[in-house]
């Protein structure tokens, strides 16, 4: 089962459990934090027959945002033969990643299967944790430098010949 839906300017071809690029969008914040987005404009569905058509009543595909970013940089250079004409520069292009968790129309609901929770990461110790733990750690023992001592005819310079004293013609 999938759904043709278009987003963006672009069309995309989702099926539930997908995640897509879409241009960036501004998401919706409920009440329990959760970032969801919702496309109503649906082109074409696949029913569970596996028939392709448009939907007969409201359709709409339901997503949840994973993130935002941005692409690939992508070199724009003009040139100009002749002319002594280059210019280059970049360009980003920020993106959306959105899940899709649910696909409705015609009364039939497809729903994306539930991802498990992450798991929590580490919390970083704070600061004054940190000054305590590392004042109760012994230190360690300096080193004693090597005292090397170099041989004073490795470093002298070579006395050149005076001028002029060589061989008389």
């Amino acid at each position: 089962m999938y759904a043709v839906i278009r987003a963006g300017g672009k069309q995309y071809r989702v099926a539930p459990g997908d995640v897509i690029r879409v241009e960036k969008m501004a998401p919706t914040t409920d009440e329990a934090g959760a970032r969801d987005i919702q496309f109503t404009e649906v082109l074409a569905v696949s029913g569970s027959e596996g028939e392709i058509g448009r939907p007969q009543g409201a359709a709409h595909v339901n997503g949840r945002v994973i993130g935002e970013a941005r692409g690939d940089k992508v070199l724009v250079f003009h040139y100009k033969r002749k002319k002594q004409y280059k210019k280059l520069a970049g360009h980003r292009q920020p993106y959306t990643a959105v899940r899709i968790t649910e696909i409705a129309f015609d009364g039939q609901t497809f729903t994306a299967p539930e991802l498990p929770e992450p798991k929590p990461r580490k919390a970083k110790p704070e600061a004054a944790e940190v000054e305590t733990e590392a004042a109760e750690a012994p230190k360690p023992a300096k080193k004693a430098k090597a005292k090397h001592a170099a041989p004073a005819a490795k470093h002298a310079k070579k006395a050149s010949p005076a001028k002029g004293k060589g061989k008389k013609k």
